[in-house]
């Protein structure tokens, strides 16, 4: 059997109302499974994070470290982002 905690928040109107919305809709059968349904997709969310942090960022960091001449100058960055954009807006 499940083991659940019980707790009370408090809401800002908007969401409240999107709360019920959801009620109301029927996509959720009571406030509790909203509200776990918002903490799941926050953990997918902060997970995900940390997956990239680890992954890519980490990744990333240890690369640079190890061969600094790989890095770009800011205006080097900003003329290969302008450069980017406008090739878009051209598409």
């Amino acid at each position: 059997m499940v083991t659940v905690a019980k707790r009370t928040i408090s809401l800002p109107k908007d969401q409240a109302a999107f709360l019920d919305a959801q009620l109301a809709k029927g996509t959720y059968a009571s406030v509790s499974e909203v509200v776990r349904a918002g903490l799941r997709a926050l953990q997918e969310r902060d997970n995900a994070l940390e997956r990239w942090l680890h992954d890519e960022v980490t990744k990333t960091y240890d690369a640079m470290r190890a061969d600094p001449s790989r890095g770009r100058t800011i205006d080097e960055v900003k003329l290969a982002l302008r450069k980017r954009h406008e090739g878009q807006l051209r598409d």
